[in-house]
């Protein structure tokens, strides 16, 4: 199952009442597909508020993404928790609400051991027959998985990728040393290009929400050999990269990206609490970056 090399952690649209607004949702798969041209979509990843979504929300989700994109492009469920048998149960719940593939965020708060982190992973990909994407990110789950461990789980044959956002040191390692078949993406849209560079294969932005083409046409300069001309491009892109998450200090995402789609014609909504919605400084910041 391939997913693509541009993936979009989708936001969640809300309604004045932070209820999810299916049509804006609609709309904004459409945007996603045609103009930004993203290959495959993660609903109800942590850009897309999971946290604070209900699973009856999830599982809604993952039900209208596949109806509504209807094989444009690929569907991946975020169904990931710190619970191994919750994670269990959305990933189920998510295959018959037929998505294409499941990404799993490392299991945060607990901090399990390596060994704790593989059979978490093991458990939920020998309960589903999807393809599943490993998402590692320590700097929201405390925990980071290891390259030996990624490594180790790549051998389960239906764990197909990673989400990396740990080093470059340790995206190289594994690179090096995975099995055909298996696949890193970044998660970081600032190095989406270093990625390719050590042999990733593409990446799992946000930034793709307003620079997706821009970022198809970097990915694709890079595979033709043209790196001057990704180079080009990954300049040009990177403060926005940087800016979505630095407005003009660090916020939390979502909060600038969906600020930033408004900017696009595509308002989407706030956010639910704990995260609040950008400040007058943070707009003017993302007004400037973006329509500069």
């Amino acid at each position: 199952m391939g997913f693509g090399r541009l993936i979009t952690a989708m936001v969640t649209p809300f309604d004045e009442n932070l209820n999810i607004d299916w049509d804006t949702t609609a709309k904004l798969i459409d945007y996603l597909i045609d103009e930004q041209k993203t290959d495959s979509l993660v609903v109800s990843g942590t850009t897309g508020e999971s946290p604070t979504l209900t699973d009856d929300e999830k599982v809604a989700l993952f039900r209208f993404a596949v109806k509504h994109a209807a094989g444009r492009c690929k569907i991946i469920a975020g169904a990931g928790s710190n619970e191994t048998a919750h994670s269990v149960h959305l990933t189920r719940k998510a295959e018959e609400a037929g998505v294409d593939g499941i990404l799993l965020v490392a299991p945060y708060y607990n901090k399990p051991s390596q060994e704790g982190i593989y059979q978490h992973f093991r458990t939920i990909a020998e309960a589903t027959t999807l393809p599943i994407i490993l998402y590692n990110v320590p700097s929201r789950t405390v925990v980071s998985v290891s390259a030996e461990t990624t490594l180790r789980l790549a051998q389960i044959p239906n764990i197909v990728a990673t989400k990396e956002c740990a080093s470059l040191e340790q995206m190289t390692e594994i690179v090096a040393n995975a099995p055909e078949g298996f696949v890193l993406y970044s998660g970081d849209d600032g190095v989406t290009l270093p990625t390719l560079s050590v042999g990733g294969h593409g990446i799992i932005s946000v930034a793709s929400h307003v620079v997706g083409a821009q970022m198809k046409e970097l990915i694709a300069a890079y595979l033709d050999g043209r790196v001057q001309e990704a180079q080009a491009i990954n300049a040009k892109l990177f403060p926005v990269f940087k800016g979505l998450f630095n407005c003009p200090h660090p916020v939390p995402n979502p909060v600038a990206v969906k600020y930033a789609l408004s900017l696009r014609g595509l308002p989407v909504g706030g956010v639910r609490l704990p995260l609040v919605s950008t400040t007058e400084a943070e707009e003017k910041f993302l007004q400037n970056l973006l329509n500069g």
